[in-house]
């Protein structure tokens, strides 16, 4: 059920309308306080006043209600539609080696790719029930402020602006990453190569990314003499790097790292420098805002591979776990005795279906991020316990 488009054109009226609307406002209706009152509808003259409506004397005060009965109540968003249409609309990049790009077959790989099939599996319980849609990274954050995706899961980089102006929400990060430069052994360039070594180098990279803010912004900081030029996506980026049009090539270390793995000529040596990032890049799933039961289901979804991650629970164990071998904590999150999936209207297996038909993050990655070289121990992404950054919060 796996399907694949390479664009939302089908959103394309939505877009130009939604586009009038952010460029004048920025998001949210603000003309009620505009509009005239319903001066034709009648005042319910006939209907007591709250204060005049005799108490239940049977029922209960409030304050004697133990806090931890009270009933929540959510729906109505992205996850009933989702439910309803019985398929995930999924965001991706399609050409981020590692993250998400389309293999030969047509298939869609890549950790971000597996965080989509993840969801899926929580919502759907299927992680083939996902539609991958293709987005550049000036497309992207479009498709999520019209619903042309549900989610993005597209190497998007966590910023203010981002999660304020722009109008969006992130999710937990999946990948800590870092933006790197890459250049050839051959014009001198080496892993210890500093970024003062860039003055005078034509340089190129995505454009409409923090990328580019970053690079340009160090080279003005530097006094760096740089010409900058950008692409709609890397694809076009390395081929201009290979044709030699571009001395130096910049991004996430990550996806520098995977084009040198399966892009670099033979009898050529690219180098990657400098050796500590210039920028921080928290890299995770953006979704619409103000839809915290969605947002709920997409960040305990990550959180689930991770959980899963520390107690040693693998796509193997899952059943075991839900037997209540690896703890109790695992055998909720299983959907076992005292599970919360569905509270978040969820089945009480969403998270079984995850961990048994994706993995645990350390499955991810060895499946993704290992074959290019990517290394979890020692980085920002090795569990908390491990010395790094990945710290889910308890399922409890």
């Amino acid at each position: 059920m796996i399907r694949s488009t390479t664009r939302w054109q089908r959103t394309a009226g939505a877009l130009a309308a939604l586009a009038l609307v952010v460029g004048a406002c920025g998001g949210d209706d603000d003309t009620a306080a505009d509009e005239p009152a319903a001066a034709d509808e009648p005042a319910a003259a006939d209907e007591p006043a709250a204060a005049d409506e005799p108490a239940a004397a049977d029922e209960p005060a409030a304050a004697d209600e133990p806090a931890d009965e009270v009933e929540a109540t959510q729906g109505g968003g992205i996850l009933d539609a989702v439910k309803a249409r019985g398929v995930l609309n999924c965001g991706v990049s399609g050409a981020a080696v590692a993250f998400s790009y389309t293999d030969a077959d047509g298939s869609m790989n890549g950790i971000d790719a597996d965080y989509c099939r993840a969801v899926a599996a929580a919502v759907l319980g299927d992680a083939t029930a996902v539609e991958f849609t293709s987005l550049t990274a000036a497309e992207r954050f479009t498709a999520v402020q019209t619903g042309a995706v549900d989610v993005l899961m597209r190497n998007s980089t966590w910023t203010q602006s981002r999660d304020t102006e722009v109008g969006m929400d992130f999710g937990p990060t999946t990948y800590y990453d870092g933006q790197q430069l890459m250049g050839r052994a051959s014009d001198g360039f080496t892993s210890a190569s500093p970024v003062s070594d860039i003055d005078g180098a034509i340089v190129c990279t995505n454009a409409g990314t923090t990328t580019e803010t970053n690079i340009s912004e160090l080279a003005a900081e530097l006094g760096l003499a740089i010409t900058l030029n950008t692409f709609e996506d890397y694809d076009q980026v390395t081929d201009a790097f290979i044709a030699g049009t571009c001395d130096v090539i910049t991004t996430d270390g990550s996806g520098l790292v995977g084009r040198k793995a399966v892009q670099e000529p033979e009898g050529e040596t690219w180098v990657i420098f400098p050796a500590t990032p210039i920028s921080k890049e928290p890299l995770g799933p953006v979704y619409a805002q103000n839809d915290s039961q969605w947002a709920d289901v997409v960040n305990w979804t990550v959180y689930a591979t991770l959980i899963a991650d520390e107690n040693g629970v693998t796509s193997a164990d899952a059943d075991a776990a839900l037997a209540g071998d690896f703890g109790a904590e695992m055998q909720r999150l299983m959907g076992g005795e005292g599970e919360k999936q569905t509270f978040m209207g969820l089945d009480a297996d969403a998270f079984y279906n995850v961990v048994s038909q994706v993995g645990n993050y350390q499955e991810i990655w060895d499946a993704n991020l290992a074959p290019v070289g990517l290394v979890r121990e020692g980085s920002a992404n090795a569990l908390w316990t491990d010395g790094g950054l990945m710290y889910p919060p308890p399922a409890r």
